[in-house]
C-alpha cells in the first residue's frame, strides 16, 4: 500500500490561517435531526438559536471541540434532491454537496456499533490505498451521507 503524504504547508499563503470549523446540514426537522445525532452518534448540543423561521443548532462529536455539524431545521426546505443514499455509486451522479467525514480509530467497530443502534449503513468498510484509509458510509434519517475514515498504518 502506498503511503499517503500530503504536500508541504504553504505558510506564505494569505489564507494560511484557514481551518475547518463546521459543516451545515439542512433538514426539515431540527428536533429529529438533533435527537438522531445525540442518540446514535453521542454528539453534544453546543448551541441553539433561531434565524427567521428556522431553528439551528451546533452539535459536536463526543470528544471534539474543533468540528461541528450545524443543523439547519424548520421552515419549508425545497427543492429537495432525491438522492439514492442506499447506493454510494448512484449518489455520485449528483452535483453539489455529497458528504462530510468523521475520523475514527477503527471503522469496522464503529460500523458495528452504528448498526446496533439502528443506523443505515450505506457502504460496508473498504480500503482506499491512494489515501491510506479504510472507509465506510452511513446516512442520517434524512438521507445525508456521512463518511467514516480510519488512517491505515
Amino acid at each position: 500500500m502506498a503511503d499517503f503524504i500530503p504536500p508541504a504547508h504553504n505558510a506564505a499563503s494569505p489564507f494560511a490561517d484557514m481551518r475547518g470549523h463546521h459543516v451545515a446540514v439542512r433538514t426539515p426537522d431540527l428536533e429529529t435531526a438533533k435527537r438522531w445525532y445525540v442518540e446514535k452518534l453521542d454528539f453534544r448540543v453546543v448551541a441553539e438559536w433561531d434565524y427567521a423561521d428556522e431553528k439551528l443548532a451546533y452539535l459536536a462529536p463526543a470528544t471534539d471541540d474543533h468540528f461541528y455539524v450545524e443543523i439547519l431545521g424548520g421552515g419549508e426546505p425545497s427543492p429537495r434532491d432525491v438522492r439514492p443514499y442506499t447506493d454510494l455509486g448512484d449518489s455520485l451522479k449528483y452535483a453539489g454537496y455529497h458528504h462530510f467525514c468523521l475520523n475514527v480509530q477503527n471503522v469496522d467497530i464503529t460500523v458495528e456499533t452504528l448498526r446496533s443502534r439502528g443506523v443505515t449503513i450505506v457502504t460496508e468498510p473498504f480500503e482506499l490505498p491512494a489515501i491510506s484509509r479504510r472507509l465506510a458510509f452511513f446516512c442520517d434519517p434524512f438521507g445525508n451521507l456521512i463518511e467514516l475514515a480510519e488512517v491505515l498504518p
